[in-house]
């Protein structure tokens, strides 16, 4: 069986109901036999609200505390859906992005991930639970504070997760069913596209695509941490973001098979991610993730929209 990072962005559990319905998939996948990591976004506009009360309060927040602010959305909605999993009856525990291991740079609002030290995450997995990290935040080795990763951090997270844990799949799910050659709400001859290598999503994003952000997929080929884009509200499969086309050999869920990539991913291009201390460059036959719509919301970098 594999071992599965899936991240649910803010659309996906944007109400109670919505919750319970990734708990279901979440432990549909862990019945499958899979071992599964989630990454969860802020439910539907907190991060808007939360950003809106800041400024009620402040006209100038100061950076530091408005990243304290702003990773109390992930918090919340990640706790919430560890609960409706556990009250599923299997056991899961939530993590805060520092807790998980996931350290970064000092830039408050637009930092980056330089590790992933996710010892917490796998010994949740060795005592048979299903660990949950809120996304979009990391902890500063040098300082000790708390940040935030601006647009995509949750998808970021996802993948750096995948690749410090050697995923077979990093499923981003969210409210799109995948790529697709326009924007399908105002383009009707828009057509998905069951296959995306990282080249050409790097164009997608760096052209404004509302997909995945272009930081994120610079990780996803920087560590070949194949990305499955699909929509967290039916089973069929979506795209496939990797450095060559591959078969998606999917059963009932229209979940990647763990052995569908293999071999190294290209080398990073101009502008790429930057390193990730005791992250291989290259680890074949693993991962997956999916897309939504980005929207800036933060005042020194902007982050992730719900979904």
């Amino acid at each position: 069986m594999a071992l599965i990072v899936q991240k649910y962005g803010g659309t996906s559990v944007g109400s109670p109901e919505r919750i319970r319905h990734v708990a279901a998939r979440v432990v549909a996948a862990h019945d499958a036999g899979h071992d599964v990591v989630v990454v969860v976004s802020a439910m539907g506009a907190t991060t808007e609200e939360l950003l809106h009360l800041a400024g009620e309060v402040s006209p100038d927040p100061v950076p530091r505390e408005l990243d304290m602010v702003l990773t109390a959305g992930e918090q919340i909605a990640n706790a919430l859906t560890a609960m409706a999993t556990a009250a599923l009856g299997i056991p899961a525990r939530s993590f805060t992005g520092p807790q998980a291991g996931v350290l970064t740079t000092t830039i408050h609002g637009d930092a980056r991930i330089v590790a992933v030290e996710p010892r917490r995450v796998r010994l949740a997995l060795d005592r048979g639970e299903i660990p949950f990290v809120a996304g979009f935040q990391g902890r500063c080795r040098e300082t000790g504070e708390v940040t935030t990763l601006g647009r995509g951090g949750s998808d970021t997270t996802a993948i750096a997760l995948a690749a410090a844990l050697k995923a077979d799949v990093c499923e981003i799910c969210t409210d799109v069913d995948g790529v697709y050659t326009a924007d399908p709400r105002t383009d009707p001859s828009a057509r998905l596209l069951r296959h995306v290598t990282y080249a050409a999503m790097r164009r997608l994003a760096a052209d404004g695509a509302e997909v995945l952000a272009l930081r994120s997929v610079e990780y996803a080929a920087r560590y070949g941490v194949t990305v499955h884009v699909r929509s967290s509200f039916h089973d069929r499969p979506g795209t496939v973001m990797s450095a060559l086309p591959v078969p998606v050999a999917a059963g009932a869920s229209g979940r990647i098979g763990r052995r569908t990539v293999v071999g190294r991913a290209p080398a990073r291009a101009h502008g790429g991610a930057e390193p990730l201390p005791g992250v291989p460059a290259a680890s074949g036959g693993r991962r997956s993730p999916a897309t939504r719509p980005l929207a800036p919301a933060h005042p020194s970098g902007g982050r992730e929209a719900a979904g």
